[in-house]
């Protein structure tokens, strides 16, 4: 049965930039301030997003350090990038959360997230029907509430 899933956000600096450091990445302030950002968010925020709320906490970041990073990030396999709307529009969640499913409204276009191992399990069945073990996969719905 799927579970609706909630999103922690710790701000230990120690705990938050830790999978970053392991990475080889230094924490400067700017970084941290990000990373923090990221870990905080209860969203899928956008690069835009992501900058105005960093720029709350230390209006020195710029864009262009926003981008950078989350790029960065992701090549690292520390963050996930999604195009929910098909808007070309990138949203952004930190990689080491717990796994889960999205569901996207298409009425008003929240993002509804959700966990239901099963999924992951006919996931797997299927790959080993056809000869394949599954090492990743992205499921996302997108429906309109029941009136």
């Amino acid at each position: 049965m799927a579970k609706r899933q909630g999103q922690a956000g710790g701000d230990d600096r120690r705990d938050i930039c830790d999978p970053y450091r392991r990475q080889g990445l230094r924490m400067g302030a700017r970084r941290h301030v990000i990373i923090r950002v990221l870990e905080q968010a209860r969203d899928h925020p956008t690069a835009a997003e992501i900058h105005a709320r960093a720029r709350a906490i230390d209006p020195a970041i710029s864009i262009a350090t926003v981008y950078r990073n989350l790029k960065l990030f992701e090549e690292l396999g520390l963050l996930r990038r999604f195009d929910f709307h098909g808007d070309g529009v990138s949203r952004y969640e930190t990689a080491g959360r717990q796994r889960h499913q999205h569901l996207i409204d298409t009425g008003c276009g929240t993002v509804v997230e959700f966990s239901a191992p099963e999924i992951a399990r006919l996931v797997q069945a299927i790959g080993a029907e056809m000869g394949y073990h599954i090492v990743d996969f992205r499921l996302e719905l997108f429906g309109s509430r029941n009136p």
